[in-house]
């Protein structure tokens, strides 16, 4: 998935006109939103237990080239191939070189944002592999050929109805509507591809030092049978995803799919230990483990590392308004929402997304409901000093903000520029007291009206009411 960030204004302004988008994003709220409510007022200590999970991923981060060689030894010991990568060209040489000895011709796939962040799909397909996604909202984007526009529920941009006109098209068999027919046809077309694959590729969502694990958690089973029905597994997941034991993973468990789905557990949580093979009747002959960097090393010891402890819940995108109210294709990249602000930045270069730490309202939403007490806004703030440092702002607004500085050194000066700015402002206003169009700050009133003032500073104002 090629990064594409560069256009978000743009393509928000494009989605912010999509009625049928707007339509589809309504059911954030019903499902994600008060799903997760309603299931975090089931914990009595709820507040406890978010910070067990960030002490256990602040714990990990603090000591993870440790943990990580743990988690190898581990993995060796128990039969894994552990291989190492530091961009996503090697992630992608790995796996074709994999599917090359193994004699692999046809790969299934669970839902896996690393694969994304990597393109594998095309690099395996390049490589003369067929590659088959057999999550049902991944199935249904790779038959329409679209990118994610969500971390967990990936098609929530699309409507039954056009789901329903894509099964028709790509299947050619009658047209149906209901939900339960429709994925009963997506389920008989996938079952063959299950049995007749030669690799299963997934995620992780976390990877188990001290027993050399992988885990992952799905809701439709599918992701089980990638990890045991095909002879190969390979499993590529991101270095910061290790968690120390499974203890410490059953605490992060209670909050994941509370978070993430508003449920109060998943459907399947799938623990792979080696492989399986003849010897124990089930279970891949051949596990390997891609350890993944793709920029997460370069945020250890700095001022955004806490954003590596994210378990990809998703809760910072389903109670973002940017977010809910232009979908997550306008961020241009795997990650989307209040995550992705600073992770498109932080793993593809802040000039090739500057606008994405500023598509927020610093509302606070997303640090709220974080499950593991990530600061978002203070790291998109960050985000967005270092663009000013950089000389990465437009130039108008770094103009703007030094003339400002200059002023405001300077307090008799300052008092007569925003005295005939308040007054300008308020005949701007006229006698509904709303400036409908603002020269030169057409973003302030493109959308919306912007209360006026009544012509006079705060400072003014004050000095008054004392008198």
């Amino acid at each position: 998935m090629q990064v594409s960030s560069i256009h978000f204004k743009a393509r928000a302004r494009e989605k912010l006109a999509d009625a049928k988008l707007q339509s589809a994003l309504a059911k954030l709220q019903s499902n994600f939103v008060g799903g997760r409510a309603q299931r975090v007022a089931e914990l009595d200590n709820f507040e406890a237990i978010r910070d067990a999970a960030a002490a256990i991923r602040s714990r990990v981060l603090a000591d993870l080239d440790l943990y990580l060689e743990e988690f190898e030894r581990n993995a060796v010991a128990r039969g894994a191939v552990v291989h190492w990568a530091e961009t996503a060209a090697e992630v992608n040489r790995i796996v074709c070189g994999l599917a090359r000895r193994y004699g692999v011709k046809k790969a299934i796939k669970s839902k896996s944002m690393v694969t994304e962040e990597c393109a594998l799909n095309d690099a395996l397909e390049a490589a003369g592999v067929a590659v088959v996604e057999t999550d049902l909202g991944e199935y249904i984007l790779q038959l329409a050929k679209e990118p994610p526009s969500h971390i967990v529920a990936p098609v929530v941009h699309k409507t039954r109805e056009e789901v329903s006109d894509l099964f028709e098209r790509s299947h050619r068999l009658p047209r149906k509507t209901g939900i339960a027919a429709l994925t009963r046809e997506a389920r008989e077309r996938l079952r063959p591809h299950f049995l007749s694959a030669d690799m299963g590729i997934s995620g992780a969502n976390f990877v188990v030092a001290a027993t050399g694990s992988t885990l992952i958690v799905t809701n439709e089973g599918n992701g089980r049978l990638v990890t045991t029905l095909p002879r190969v597994h390979v499993a590529v997941t991101g270095i910061e995803k290790v968690v120390p034991t499974l203890e410490e993973v059953a605490t992060l468990m209670r909050l994941l799919p509370r978070h993430g789905t508003g449920q109060t557990i998943s459907n399947y949580v799938s623990v792979t230990t080696g492989p399986g093979g003849r010897a124990e009747g089930e279970g891949p002959e051949h596990f390997h483990v891609i350890l993944y960097d793709g920029g997460r090393t370069g945020l250890i010891g700095g001022e955004l590392q806490d954003m590596l402890r994210c378990i990809r819940c998703g809760a910072c995108m389903n109670h973002c308004p940017v977010y809910q109210s232009v979908g997550g294709h306008a961020y241009g990249w795997v990650y989307p929402g209040p995550m992705g602000s600073i992770l498109t930045p932080s793993y593809a270069g802040l000039e090739r997304a500057p606008d994405l730490p500023n598509a927020s309202t610093f509302c606070n939403q997303c640090g709220v409901v974080c499950p593991v007490k990530i600061p978002l806004p203070d790291l998109m703030r960050r985000l967005r000093e270092r663009q000013f440092r950089g000389g990465l702002k437009p130039w108008p607004e770094r103009a703007g903000l030094a003339i400002w500085k200059w002023a405001a050194q300077r307090p008799a000066i300052y008092a007569i520029i925003t005295g005939l700015a308040a007054r300008v402002l308020g005949l701007l206003g006229g006698r509904g007291r709303a400036i409908r169009s603002l020269p030169l700050a057409g973003g302030w009133t493109n959308g919306r009206d912007l209360p006026a003032p009544e012509g006079r500073t705060f400072r003014e104002l004050y000095d008054n009411r004392r008198e």
